[in-house]
């Protein structure tokens, strides 16, 4: 299965997505990343965006990929798609994840408006809600994509898709490690802390002792948002049980 993870918008979680909920629930994926400026380390590997016809024999000869595409690249990729034609159904998914900020809302609307345009179907589009605080609160707080899906139909969009704010994200970054790693690290800090006197060293053990527990804690929510994505399946069946009276666009 090969997903990209797109979003005109910055600071939405887009790097998050890809390398913790999606790469390591793909056995043997491949990551990605596409980003001029700044691409974070670890991935398999790093294509500019104007390197497109590499990226599209890459896809040919792997069997499953996680794509991170930078949000300084999109508009350029999305270009190129259109000029490459039938290049958009290399991907299996688009997985479009938003915020709940005003501005990334209206840059994940327009995503999936675009997505749209160059003949990405329905059943190929999922949307994430990351950074959410309150999921009692999910469906005032995110209610401009909410609405725009309602209206138009053009992704699969469940409040099921959800996840919180946890500073181990933070933690996590550069180091090149997922969560699901870090969760099953079997080391006993515990007792290594008790073996040593060095109060830096005791330090930076008990930290990575507290980052195992943050990483405990948060793969369970991981779990249930990539098993609410459903990647793969049709949406036809799913989005109407969710918005009983939308209709097909």
């Amino acid at each position: 299965m090969k997903v990209a993870v797109i979003s005109f918008s910055g600071n939405v979680g887009k790097t998050t997505i890809a390398r913790h909920l999606l790469a390591p629930r793909l056995p043997g994926a491949s990551l990605v990343s596409i980003e001029s400026i700044n691409a974070g380390e670890g991935e398999d590997h790093v294509i500019r965006g104007r390197q497109f016809a590499e990226l599209q024999e890459f896809l040919q000869v792997v069997d499953d990929a996680v794509v991170d595409i930078g949000a300084s690249n999109v508009e350029e990729l999305l270009g190129l798609m259109r000029r490459y034609r039938g290049s958009h159904e290399d991907f299996d998914h688009y997985v479009v994840p938003t915020v709940p900020a005003a501005k990334q809302q209206q840059d994940t609307i327009a995503t999936l408006a675009e997505l749209s345009r160059i003949g990405i179907p329905p059943d190929k589009v999922r949307v994430v809600f990351n950074m959410v605080e309150d999921e009692r609160e999910l469906e005032r707080v995110f209610e401009p994509v909410l609405a725009f899906a309602r209206m138009t139909s053009l992704a699969r969009v469940t409040p099921e898709c959800r996840l919180g704010s946890n500073e181990v994200y933070g933690h996590a970054k550069g180091s090149g490690v997922d969560l699901a790693t870090l969760a099953a690290d079997p080391t006993d800090y515990k007792a290594q802390i008790a073996a040593t006197s060095d109060s830096t060293e005791r330090l930076a053990l008990a930290q990575r002792l507290a980052i195992r527990r943050l990483a405990i804690g948060v793969v369970p929510e991981l779990d249930a948002c990539f098993a609410a994505l459903r990647l793969g399946a049709s949406t036809s069946d799913t989005s109407q049980r969710h918005h009983p009276s939308r209709s097909a666009p």
